[in-house]
């Protein structure tokens, strides 16, 4: 039978103290010992079943911990207080001094500024490599080199990664793989093409709901482990802990992903379908212009689509901000930043998530000033949404106004 993450997480069963369809919420931020000796064999990590003290772990962080992992297909998982509070602590906990990491060159602008302005403090280096060209990236390997990073889905050009190439190659050299999946959960498991490392914002798709940050480490129970050692462990030592209310609420919207991912692929391409087809640059995995659909859909889990992720450039800022205005006036979606939300978010990301990364090299990487990013919302009339931004564009000569001839064709 083949892997489902959706049925993975189905299959969980945790019953609350009580007997609740709900885990019981562990509000506890440290744990009673019935002897001195449990506690000295916790502390030493000899101990499974104890909890020592919530920045370690809690009860309801395993709960969402195991969902999370189980949906990524790997041994364990480690939840966080945000993504970044994830994607940090593996960086720090791979490398050491003169170390060296190979990195797509569009990565989300918190994971570039970190590895190009903060790790260069712990003498730890960073090449940024078109992730799309493997001769590239193993040209970029040196013997310093400890980490191959990646987006599965880049934000925000949607760049697609080979992850069976870049894994063979980190094989090759002896290199550890993390991927941050954070654009396309259940649609593909890194780890079926040999990521090491799978990493998630919980703020975006998974959660759904804008109103928590969260982060994941999903990997082998050696590497989770040696993040929560209480003498070296990054995560553990670094304190980006998950509140347990946070990790409860997560849990719950973690029941309906598979619903929610499914409409936000179904909108998406519709819109990419119908703005290309209006002639404008429309960047979407599901589209066959898009350079890497076939490699998309080699790692697929159909039945999840493309992602909600779509872009299109409108030539300039000022043509991209006044049609986002203008979008989020007529109450099409919101002007803001994040994703995964069942409204319709929209920002020119040049000047917002990826302003961190230097005018020079975004314009080498290809992205404009008059790119928009989308995340498409969880609408049930797509036709309506399209017809709306339509509307917006062509009140902004974005669009020509289509003949009454062309409309009922």
């Amino acid at each position: 039978m083949s892997f489902n993450p959706a049925n993975k997480i189905q299959d969980l069963q945790n019953f609350g103290e009580y007997g609740g369809v709900n885990p019981s919420i562990s509000d506890s931020s440290t744990y009673t010992f019935m002897s001195a000796k449990t506690m000295f064999d916790t502390f030493e990590g000899n101990t499974d079943g104890c909890y020592l003290y919530s920045r370690h772990t809690s009860p309801t962080n395993l709960h969402l911990s195991s969902a999370l992992a189980a949906m990524e297909g790997t041994e364990t998982a480690n939840v966080a207080a945000s993504g970044m509070g994830a994607i940090t602590p593996v960086i720090l906990q791979l490398c050491g001094a003169g170390d060296h990491i190979v990195s797509s060159r569009t990565i989300y602008g918190g994971t570039y500024a970190f590895l190009k302005n903060f790790a260069p403090r712990f003498n730890v280096s960073t090449s940024f490599v078109d992730i799309t060209k493997l001769d590239i990236v193993e040209a970029a390997i040196t013997e310093q080199t400890k980490v191959l990073y990646c987006e599965t889905v880049s934000n925000p050009l949607l760049e697609v990664a080979d992850l069976k190439g870049i894994s063979d190659l980190a094989k090759k050299y002896n290199l550890k793989l993390v991927v941050d999946n954070t654009f396309s959960p259940l649609a593909i498991t890194p780890i079926k093409f040999g990521a090491d490392v799978v990493i998630h914002s919980l703020t975006k798709f998974i959660n759904g709901s804008s109103d928590t940050v969260g982060g994941v480490v999903c990997g082998t129970e050696e590497f989770i482990n040696s993040l929560k050692d209480v003498n070296d462990g990054a995560s553990m030592l670094l304190g980006s802990t998950m509140d347990s209310l946070r990790a409860s609420s997560i849990l719950k919207n973690m029941r309906t992903l598979h619903i929610r991912m499914k409409q936000h692929s179904h909108n998406a391409m519709y819109l990419a379908q119908k703005f290309e087809s209006d002639g404008l640059k429309t960047v979407y995995p599901g589209l066959s212009s898009h350079p890497s659909h076939e490699i998309y859909k080699s790692m697929m889990n159909a039945a999840f689509g493309f992602g909600g992720m779509l872009t299109i450039d409108v030539g300039s800022l000022t043509k991209a901000n006044e049609l986002m205005e203008l979008m989020q006036h007529k109450n099409i979606g919101y002007l803001a930043v994040s994703l995964g939300f069942y409204k319709t978010l929209f920002s020119a990301p040049g000047s917002s998530t990826s302003s961190e990364i230097p005018e020079e090299e975004q314009a080498q990487m290809g992205l404009s000033d008059g790119l928009i990013r989308f995340s498409i919302g969880l609408d049930d009339d797509i036709e309506r949404t399209y017809s709306m931004i339509r509307e917006c564009m062509q009140a902004l000569h974005i669009l020509s106004p289509k003949s009454t001839l062309e409309e009922t064709i």
